[in-house]
């Protein structure tokens, strides 16, 4: 029989259909596996085609904006929101608008095409990962800017225009509705029990090993209790961390545990579409005792359609536990 299963988090209730129960055979589409050859604004060669470099990791005897470079932090070409002027909110009656002000840069991940965050080395994974909170370090000295989400779409179907591995970032003016929910829930149940509620759901999932997909000495892999899509998979600080930073002043247990979880979805659903999200305590708010910074990968495997959007029930019919166990046993 289908389970109705509430999220703890968000408060977002999702359909396990077990009864249209698929493996992971069931999602494959074409491969997101990367085609060489045709002109890309991202190679080494190209940086004219781009915007200035904001920042990027090169040696010092390499000019900037040319090659030489590992990784380079570049403006959006196509901005969704502009980081000159001032916000200006007005009412309009009962409407309420402001200008669309922050900030939309790319994070050019390698200078090699064919790479992506699971197969390029881990130390580059790690400089992927330096450069997300260098930017956030940034940022933040914005006093107009209150929350920057950091997310990457791979593959298509996913939202990616460009195949070339490049993660993203859009520095807000407020805070994201979906982070907001999960800081309100995340507040009211620390008000209510005096813990952090990702800290439970952590101990509990370690304790039951039913969802754990992986783990090291720092972090943590799961399948959501209530995921909305197959496979989805949450990386998560194992010590209560409110605000992405590096613990003890490195990332290399993180790129490890991020880079075996995309390479066993590699494995299991033959390098899938997926976005990648990184959900962090706002600005003005980070440090606290009741919320957890995470990162969320989900698969595009399914499709959105009436029911959820005018419901919004998601429909995921792979048990969470069952899709963790076929990541366990991937062999990567």
């Amino acid at each position: 029989m289908p389970e109705l299963r509430k999220d703890p988090i968000s408060g977002r209730w999702v359909i396990i259909s077990v009864e249209r129960g698929k493996r992971p055979t069931d999602f494959i589409s074409p491969s997101q596996k990367r085609k060489l050859g045709g002109f890309c604004p991202f190679c080494p060669g190209n940086e004219h085609t781009t915007t200035q470099e904001i920042v990027a990791f090169r040696p010092s005897s390499t000019a900037p904006n040319s090659p030489g470079w590992t990784l380079r932090v570049v403006p959006n070409k196509f901005p969704a929101l502009q980081i000159h002027g001032e916000l200006n909110r007005t009412g309009d009656g009962v409407f309420d608008k402001m200008n669309g002000l922050g900030a939309h840069e790319v994070i050019i991940e390698n200078p090699e095409h064919q790479l992506s965050l699971a197969t390029m080395p881990q130390k580059a994974v790690e400089d992927v990962l330096w450069a997300y909170y260098f930017r956030l370090m940034d940022l933040k000295k914005d006093f107009r800017l209150k929350y920057v989400l950091i997310f990457k779409n791979e593959g298509e179907i996913a939202g990616a225009s460009l195949e070339h591995s490049h993660s993203q970032l859009i520095a807000l003016p407020i805070v994201p509705t979906s982070v907001k929910e999960e800081i309100d829930t995340s507040k009211k149940y620390f008000d209510d029990k005096e813990r952090c509620l990702l800290c439970d759901i952590i101990s509990q999932d370690l304790e039951s090993g039913k969802r754990v997909i992986s783990e090291n000495s720092k972090y943590v892999a799961i399948a959501p209790f209530a995921p909305r899509e197959p496979f989805e998979t949450w990386i998560l600080p194992k010590k209560h961390e409110s605000s992405y930073a590096p613990s003890d002043k490195s990332f290399t247990d993180l790129a490890e545990i991020l880079q075996r979880t995309l390479r066993q979805l590699d494995r299991v659903l033959d390098t899938p579409p997926y976005n990648f999200i990184l959900h962090t305590s706002p600005f003005k708010d980070e440090v606290n005792d009741y919320y957890h910074w995470h990162i969320e990968i989900v698969p595009k495997l399914t499709r959105t359609a009436g029911f959820e959007w005018g419901s919004g029930f998601f429909i995921n019919p792979t048990p969470p536990e069952e899709s963790a166990k076929f990541m366990r046993d991937a062999k990567i």
